[in-house]
């Protein structure tokens, strides 16, 4: 059996409902206070139903289908080389100071 790594790039069932847990509770907390506001059934009675909700996202997003999956260390082998950014580009928008710089604060 292999590892399974969630990928927000795949299309498989397990990855599309690692992210249904939060939506699923806001729309069954709001069904179960409507019915609460028209006195339907008082929430008192009907809570257990977000635990019946909180359970199938569960079930469903640990044992879905995995077929199709795209594992996301797929995208780069583990040989490949990175190429280094241009010359005088460094993620801040500024240059590195020199190799040899002779800045007595800085420590090697």
């Amino acid at each position: 059996m292999t590892a399974y790594f969630k990928n927000k790039n795949c299309r498989c069932v397990r990855c599309r409902t690692q992210g249904m847990m939060g939506p699923a509770v806001l729309i069954t907390l709001g069904i179960l206070f409507l019915l609460d506001n028209y006195h339907v059934a008082p929430f008192d009675t009907t809570f257990p139903v977000l635990f019946l909700v909180i359970g199938a996202v569960l079930l469903i997003s640990r044992t879905g289908s995995t077929e199709g999956h795209i594992d996301p260390t797929w995208y780069a082998s583990p040989g490949a080389q990175q190429t280094p950014p241009a010359q005088g580009w460094t993620a801040g928008g500024t240059t590195p100071p020199p190799s040899g710089s002779s800045d007595p604060e800085m420590k090697p």
